[in-house]
């Protein structure tokens, strides 16, 4: 079987790849079709985002397409920055004005209403029809202040109350077994297999 991840984040990829890790596909990305041109992400929610994703690029590839919006929901601001996550401070926004913004907004919020979750929705299409929606989440606490090393996006805000740290102190080995896209990818991998299984016998 043949797997391409709907995307060119390069940081989705390597921990995509690393959560799916012992599959017997061979997995590529949007990276890896010339031609393939970038989806505009332009859905109100998550699902309508990884939808669209999924079903362009399975139907431009001919192969099983995987694709996935992540976002982070904050109580305290109803649930924003949600599917805008990735761009919070403006289109082209980095991840450091993203984390930036957030804290701005959230400078007077005391530690009991600083409440949030990352939410994952993973869309499978094969050849342009969808075939399955997974959904995963994770819930934290926004930090004060950034911490930590590794991870992208809002890793470094974002508090596990279990260890008390934020995504970026635990590290991958950790995060890719506890976070939202763990959670909903994991799940993936699941449904993956047993579709392998059923297309071989």
């Amino acid at each position: 079987m043949n797997i391409v991840l709907a995307t060119r984040n390069r940081d989705k990829i390597k921990e995509i790849t690393k959560i799916l890790d012992g599959l017997m596909a061979k997995i590529s990305s949007a990276l890896d079709f010339s031609g393939l041109e970038e989806v505009e992400e332009d859905g109100v929610t998550l699902e309508e985002n990884a939808i669209k994703k999924a079903l362009v690029v399975s139907k431009f590839t001919q192969q099983l397409a995987i694709a996935d919006d992540s976002g982070l929901e904050v109580d305290a601001l109803e649930g924003q920055p949600g599917v805008y996550s990735a761009r919070f401070a403006g289109e082209d926004a980095t991840y450091d004005d993203n984390n930036r913004k957030l804290l701005e907004l959230m400078e007077y919020v005391p530690p009991k209403n600083r409440t949030a979750r990352f939410v994952c929705i993973v869309a499978i299409a094969d050849k342009g029809k969808m075939k399955k929606i997974i959904k995963g989440t994770c819930e934290g606490i926004i930090a004060f202040e950034p911490k930590g090393k590794t991870g992208f996006g809002y890793d470094p805000l974002f508090i596990i109350p279990e260890y008390s740290k934020t995504f970026a102190e635990l590290g991958p080995e950790i995060k890719n077994k506890i976070s939202h896209r763990a959670k909903a990818f994991l799940e993936t991998k699941k449904f993956l297999e047993e579709s392998l299984i059923i297309q071989f016998d």
